[in-house]
């Protein structure tokens, strides 16, 4: 029988990190929030135990292993899992740890192979993690039950339109259950081609001196930003939507710390779905979507959203060239790895339709690449306040001190309101002047935390 990961022992807290806590849940309801969360290695380390090995987590998409026998090499927290497509294939999340002395047994990031070997004393493992291999196996091994010491899989493994997330929590809800709204909202995207997606050329990485939760929370509804960090993108043309006409849209509170927001033109006949051109529409199958998805994705601009924990994406049309090329629609897709309290690898993949030409995938890739590539218009903006922001979390003074203000579309606090008949999955404010995601986003994560400890 296969290895499986055992239940995670309950996290310890410290007296201090559960006072931290508390005060955090209490004054999140007045919109106030405490940047030492931002930078403390106790608190990171409850986070590993309570929110990366309790929740679904997003390892690779289909794409990535499209022939039997092919692997990545992916993280949850602090752990690193083989993905990888089997002989029969089937997909597998196991974990990257010899089961004879605790080594790394994978030492490529990707690749193809129908079996793995253990550097160390060559215990060598099929590609779906049986046990196949010991060498001097009559004179060291020759009374091991080679059944009963495969690698360790991971408890709960799901596909979500080809996106393979994993659990580390046998007893986790369905991953459908656990997107809760936002699963209704990806279904709209994703299913807008019988095909779905594919991924474009391998992931981007790189790293940022940030707490994980100040990127989380960007992506999750931190639309204000784009006014002033991201003024010269509009300035310069890489964006066409003006900047206080992309605010005109929608907030979407989608239950279990997940968030989505739309900018969408409220007075536009015409259809825009993200400003695809007509040839591109026409491969959708508008069939697939429900009368309320194709109300949504008829008028949207831009999306852009975080699941919980540390997985967001983005779809908006951008230019590589202002003065050359016009704005083509990309979709980002990444996650916020955690390395320490103070430090993320970013895990940066594109994705297309996959019935689309080459030439357009290539015209995405481009716009993506200049955009939210590595070193793109947009990502280059983005870290230089995050890191000052870990950086001061971390201050002596500051971290006993400094409380945030998340308080924009509270009660008397700008113009945005709660749409009472909002349509659609989860709990909806217009416009998108207004930090009620991130707050959604901060009260699950204090809930996780807290939780049986």
């Amino acid at each position: 029988m296969k290895n499986t990961a055992t239940e995670a022992s309950v996290s310890t807290m410290s007296p201090r990190v559960r006072a931290l806590l508390e005060k955090f849940r209490d004054n999140l309801e007045q919109g106030i929030t405490d940047l030492a969360l931002l930078n403390d290695e106790e608190v990171y380390q409850v986070e590993l135990e309570q929110i990366f090995n309790k929740r679904w987590n997003f390892l690779a998409h289909l794409s990535e292993i499209p022939n039997k026998g092919d692997y990545v090499l992916r993280s949850i927290g602090n752990d690193t899992f083989i993905v990888s497509r089997g002989e029969k294939d089937e997909i597998h999340v196991m974990l990257d740890v010899c089961p004879h002395r605790g080594a790394s047994i994978c030492r490529a990031s990707q690749g193809n192979s129908s079996h793995f070997r253990c550097p160390y004393h060559g215990w060598t493992f099929k590609n779906n993690g049986e046990l196949v291999g010991t060498p001097a196996y009559k004179e060291a091994y020759s009374g091991l039950n080679r059944k009963e010491w495969g690698l360790t899989h991971a408890p709960r493994v799901e596909v979500f339109h080809g996106f393979i997330f994993a659990s580390l929590d046998k007893d986790a809800a369905d991953l459908k259950e656990s997107l809760a709204g936002i699963g209704w909202y990806l279904d709209m995207i994703f299913s807008l081609q019988d095909e779905g997606m594919e991924v474009l050329g391998e992931p981007q990485r790189f790293i940022i001196k940030s707490n994980w939760k100040t990127a989380a929370e960007n992506f999750s509804g931190d639309d204000y930003h784009l006014m002033y960090l991201h003024a010269s993108t509009y300035d310069i043309g890489v964006m066409q939507i003006p900047l206080k006409e992309n605010m005109k849209g929608y907030h979407i509170q989608a239950g279990n710390g997940h968030a989505v927001s739309f900018s969408i033109d409220m007075e536009s006949d015409a259809p825009l779905f993200f400003f695809y051109p007509e040839e591109i529409v026409k491969t959708f199958n508008l069939q697939n979507l429900s009368q309320k998805q194709l109300e949504l994705a008829r008028g949207s601009r831009v999306c852009v959203g975080n699941i919980f924990p540390n997985t967001s994406f983005l779809m908006l049309p951008l230019s590589p060239d202002p003065k050359n090329v016009p704005p083509t629609p990309l979709f980002t897709w990444r996650v916020w790895q955690p390395i320490s309290k103070d430090e993320i690898e970013v895990w940066n993949w594109f994705f297309m339709y996959k019935n689309t030409s080459d030439e357009f995938k290539q015209a995405s890739y481009q716009a993506a690449m200049s955009t939210f590539g590595i070193a793109g218009t947009f990502e280059l903006d983005d870290p230089v306040p995050w890191e000052s922001i870990t950086k001061n979390a971390g201050g002596t003074f500051a971290k006993k001190s400094m409380k945030l203000n998340l308080q924009m579309g509270m009660e008397g606090m700008g113009t945005a309101k709660q749409v009472m008949d909002w349509p659609f999955p989860g709990i909806a404010y217009y416009p998108r002047f207004e930090e009620g995601n991130q707050r959604h986003m901060y009260r699950h994560y204090v809930e996780d935390m807290l939780k049986d400890v």
